[in-house]
């Protein structure tokens, strides 16, 4: 009996296909469409050298006391940045981030902060991948 679905766990070591939107990246690609401006990478590069800092201010905010502010501002940027990149679940998820902490809200944010974290590793991987066999 053959199945259309996989019956092993996907690896930790390879991103699931949906990390990026292929949509969001060829409306990128199309405002480079020779590459000769490498600007999907550039765009990436300079997403994932901020990822640093704003893991840091997120890692932070699972324990308490946390600064709502900040996770909400870090929260909103990367929201943003995630979204312009096609790593939509990111973004979504920030988007849940930033309006708790809006909200002044803590219950479930340290869960939702561990899923973010996640979220941005598979996020990172699957650039660092995308970027390589751009070259």
């Amino acid at each position: 009996m053959s199945s259309d679905h996989p019956t092993t766990m996907p690896s930790r070591t390879q991103p699931e296909p949906a990390v990026l939107d292929d949509q969001a990246l060829a409306r990128l690609r199309e405002l480079d469409p020779e590459g000769v401006n490498h600007l999907l990478e550039r765009v990436v590069a300079a997403f994932l050298k901020s990822l640093d800092q704003q893991e840091q201010v997120l890692a932070q905010g699972r324990d308490a006391p946390r600064d709502l502010n900040g996770l909400r501002h870090v929260a909103h940027t990367l929201k943003s940045a995630a979204a312009s990149l096609g790593a939509a679940v990111l973004s979504q998820r920030c988007a849940e981030i930033e309006s708790l902490a809006r909200a002044g809200r803590e219950e479930g944010l340290p869960d939702l902060i561990r899923t973010v974290l996640d979220d941005i590793a598979a996020a990172r991987l699957a650039m660092q991948q995308l970027v390589q066999s751009s070259r």
